[in-house]
């Protein structure tokens, strides 16, 4: 299983662009400038996640009086997918999408992206998994709302098909309770399924419970962002980052990963003069005495 010296650090798009191109560039642009390393959007068929009486369902929203209405308005269509893939590229920062059903998937093999995500939700999808797998890319698992034999059955597909993968730790509720965010599970993790590389995907408010992801061993740290948590056309504000935080956060992060070290004791150059000054002078004497 691969290894990796530095946390990847995911800014999730998702849908909280509200449909509008323009946004979904701005926040391009923020996890850019904010030091993020991914950028993911996600994809749907609305007829194969939903189907016809949930669209069918009232709903009012700007775009219309129905369900259909609203989630058509919050997805991507061709032409704007193409101008996603054209406007990362030219600010140099990758990007990928989970994919809610197969078409998706297909939809999105077009652009050549190095990664896939698979949602929490989705975990037990197996048709999903195993179209997936078979594209043999590097492919983060989100485990929310999951059991360990279920999570172990994903894994094992990934596995038969050679496809690379990273469990990321994560509570499915938006936003979650701190008291529910049970980190050490990214060492069990870690330690059930053999994996170096498992990740944690946060929908907690603040920072403080990510930080403490990355001290615990996470490889990987997704969080949701927005430009302005007062907007509502996204379903994921709530526990969204903001510009000043996403900053925040990438600065800690890296600072964290640097301070992690090699887990073997070692005495540092910088720390040998100050040693050599605090050694008391009756214990100088004594070593001096005994080498006499």
């Amino acid at each position: 299983m691969e290894e990796r010296n530095k946390v990847i650090i995911i800014a999730e798009v998702g849908i909280n662009h509200g449909g509008d191109l323009d946004l979904a560039k701005k926040l391009i642009d923020l996890a850019h400038l904010s030091g993020c390393d991914l950028v993911k959007f996600q994809k749907r068929d609305l007829d194969l996640v939903y189907g016809k009486e949930v669209l069918d369902s009232p709903r009012d929203s700007k775009w219309g009086k129905t369900t259909r209405d609203q989630k058509n308005g919050l997805e991507f269509n061709r032409e704007q997918f193409d101008e996603i893939d054209k406007y990362c590229r030219q600010k140099g920062i990758e990007w990928f999408s989970s994919c809610w059903d197969i078409s998706s998937l297909e939809f999105m093999d077009v652009y050549g992206l190095k990664y896939n995500k698979i949602a929490s939700a989705l975990l037990t999808a197996k048709p999903l998994l195993e179209e997936v797998a078979k594209r043999k890319k590097h492919t983060f698992i989100s485990t929310g709302m999951s059991t360990m034999q279920e999570i172990s059955e994903c894994v094992e597909i990934f596995k038969k098909h050679n496809c690379p993968f990273e469990l990321m730790h994560c509570n499915s509720s938006y936003p979650q309770k701190n008291e529910e965010s049970n980190l050490l599970m990214i060492k069990t993790l870690k330690k059930e399924f053999g994996c170096k590389l498992v990740g944690y995907s946060g929908h907690e408010r603040g920072l403080q419970i990510s930080l403490a992801a990355v001290a615990l061993g996470a490889t990987s740290v997704e969080r949701h962002i927005i430009d302005d948590r007062t907007r509502t056309e996204g379903s994921d504000i709530a526990n969204s980052i903001e510009s000043a935080g996403l900053i925040r956060l990438v600065r800690e992060i890296r600072i964290i990963e640097s301070a992690m070290g090699s887990g073997v004791k070692e005495i540092y150059e910088s720390e040998k003069p100050i040693r050599e000054k605090l050694v008391p002078y009756w214990y100088k004497q004594m070593l001096e005495n005994e080498n006499r």
